[in-house]
């Protein structure tokens, strides 16, 4: 069943990051992400087979090769749920998150049964551009 799972489109999440396309370095930027889902059914070797996905681990990359996991998808500011502070400026980075999904599924109508393997997918990549602010003095 995992082998024919894993074939399914499995949908990809796609980030939030606040602030967007731009961030500055040693401050919290804050990511979050819609829970993707998947509930269809299926034909495998002449069954209908239902399948449900849920997300049940985030792998969230910030793309300066530090990553975080997290059983949330996170939330928009003001929460601060899941959040990264980039140390170098002018730099042009893609963060992603991969969710990791637990299958559930049955066969013809019988009884939900859970697969002892879980199945993640990668995230979409999204730009984000770091800077410095600079003090300026005014009289």
């Amino acid at each position: 069943m995992l082998r024919e799972v894993r074939r399914l489109p499995l949908p990809k999440a796609r980030l939030s990051i606040q602030p967007a396309g731009r961030t500055l370095v040693n401050l919290d930027t804050v990511f979050s992400t819609t829970p993707p889902a998947f509930d269809r059914t299926v034909t495998i070797l002449d069954q209908r087979v239902h399948i449900t996905a849920t997300a049940a681990r985030y792998t969230w990359h910030f793309g300066d090769g530090t990553t975080q996991a997290t059983t949330s998808p996170g939330r928009p500011y003001p929460a601060l749920d899941v959040t990264h502070q980039y140390a170098k400026a002018g730099e042009t980075v893609s963060p992603r998150v991969d969710v990791t999904f637990t299958i559930s599924y049955s066969v013809d109508g019988g009884p939900t049964q859970t697969l002892e393997q879980t199945v993640t997918t990668d995230g979409v990549a999204t730009t984000l551009t770091t800077h410095e602010a600079v003090p300026v003095l005014v009289d």
